[in-house]
């Protein structure tokens, strides 16, 4: 199984990491992306990739790290996209959930790393929160070749729209939860070829670990849970997620 978004590099891995990941492993789990979402933690990607089997990177700046940039950190992104052979660009994106966001600023960030990810022909992580039609609206205005909505949280006609500029939609420990209706009823309708799996270890815990840590050792149980909502076979549904998962990302495509 393909672990399309999971932050290892997390503080919540620190002391744990080699575990986590056999541990998944055991699970069918062998194939994670790890999103970057500031400048000061490419390094630290780097080293997890360097020691962990399956593990690939994106790299990119989160909406929420971007107050603290410095002017040395796009600069430091074009070097690892240049130089480090990424998945994607990402996570990038949007977030005005939070009244104090500089939507300005986040938005003048989500453009750059746009033209980024045009000019290294990368897929993008894209992530979004309270800002669906705004981060849509700024996808097409700037094309990129598509990528992966994370954690996707929108509309029906948004996921349409998402779909047709050559994106793939994240689900993950969201649909366990019985209160989710919009995001179970999504994941049960959408076109399983529109559909990646995904559990953004340690945070969306599904509903079994009572929020707790979440890690990608659940990806196979919140598969289960999706092909339940589905009616279908789990293990069809896996390997549909993760065919759709080899064609959003090509350079995950030359090693799974």
């Amino acid at each position: 199984m393909i672990d399309t978004h999971c932050h290892l590099d997390a503080d919540e891995f620190s002391t744990d990491l080699s575990a986590v990941h056999a541990q998944a492993r055991r699970c069918g789990v062998t194939h994670y992306i790890i999103p970057g979402v500031r400048a000061a933690g490419f390094a630290r990607q780097k080293e997890i990739l360097a020691r962990l089997p399956g593990t690939y990177a994106a790299y990119g700046i989160h909406p929420l790290f971007v107050a603290q940039t410095g002017g040395d950190d796009l600069p430091a992104l074009r070097a690892m996209l240049q130089h480090e052979h990424p998945v994607a660009v990402g996570e990038i994106g949007l977030d005005f959930y939070l009244p104090q966001a500089d939507h300005e600023q986040q938005m003048d960030f989500f453009v750059t790393q746009l033209q980024l990810a045009r000019e290294f022909d990368l897929p993008v992580i894209l992530h979004s929160r309270h800002a669906v039609e705004a981060s849509l609206q700024t996808l097409q205005r700037h094309r990129v070749r598509g990528g992966v909505a994370h954690a996707f949280n929108g509309s029906r006609q948004q996921a349409d729209a998402f779909i047709a500029l050559g994106f793939k939609l994240g689900f993950g420990g969201a649909l366990t939860h019985p209160g989710s209706r919009r995001i179970r009823a999504l994941a049960a309708a959408l076109p399983l070829s529109a559909m990646v799996l995904e559990t953004d270890a340690p945070d969306i815990a599904p509903v079994w670990l009572q929020g707790g840590r979440n890690s990608p050792a659940q990806l196979p149980r919140i598969a289960a849970e999706l092909a339940q909502l589905r009616q279908m076979p789990t293990d069809a549904l896996i390997a549909q997620c993760d065919a759709n998962a080899r064609a959003v990302f090509p350079a995950l495509e030359k090693s799974v």
